[in-house]
């Protein structure tokens, strides 16, 4: 089969993942909860995004993840956007547990507390929304879909859009972070505005 330039397509065998054999653009967030004990969970997720133009905000998890179990108890979790310069910092977050069950890189990485959810925010990022627990989508698969509504955000002030500042030169002085499922990421500084027809609303 040819593609729309005459390119050669390669059929994928969907009776397993695809999405290994081939790259595609997320975003990298931290998702912090509270364990059962009152100690911070930290990890990074990349299917998250926001649910609706009114302040839902979801992301994909495994019910074998405590970040599932412990939002399953507490009802609240909080996001974090970390810049380009944190990624090792995310990737850390990803650490497996001990024996034990414990997680002790989430202790040891630097994070400031939520103001009206329960649950650790990673210092130094770019954008924090603090969430309430709505409703959760089971058995994609192995994963489930949480959805929060956001009930506190927070935006740091070389990040925020401003009316007397052009977009462009918003991001190439604040750079975003793009994770390349599944192994790469890439720093967003260089951009060009999109196209929209005319007359176009949301």
């Amino acid at each position: 089969m040819a593609g729309a330039n005459n390119e050669q397509l390669v059929e994928l065998d969907t009776s397993d993942s695809i999405w290994e054999r081939f790259y595609t653009v997320f975003p990298l967030v931290v998702v912090g909860t509270h364990e059962a004990d009152g100690s911070d969970d930290l990890a990074p997720k990349h299917l998250a995004m926001p649910m609706s133009w009114k302040n839902h905000f979801g992301f994909v998890c495994t019910p074998r993840h405590h970040t599932y179990q412990n939002i399953l108890r507490d009802k609240q979790f909080a996001v974090s956007y970390v810049r380009p310069t944190q990624t090792v910092l995310a990737s850390l977050a990803a650490s497996p547990r001990c024996d034990d069950g414990s997680k002790p890189i989430s202790q040891a990485l630097p994070t400031v507390a939520a103001e009206k959810v329960k649950a650790p925010l990673v210092e130094g990022g770019y954008l924090f929304l603090e969430c309430e627990f709505e409703q959760m989508i089971d058995n994609l698969g192995d994963n489930s879909l949480i959805i929060g509504r956001i009930v506190a955000a927070r935006v740091a002030e070389d990040a925020l859009r401003d009316v007397d500042q052009d977009d462009g030169d918003l991001l190439m002085a604040s750079p975003l972070l793009a994770y390349l499922y599944p192994d790469r990421f890439a720093e967003i500084a260089k951009t060009t505005k999109l196209p929209f027809p005319a007359g176009y609303k949301r």
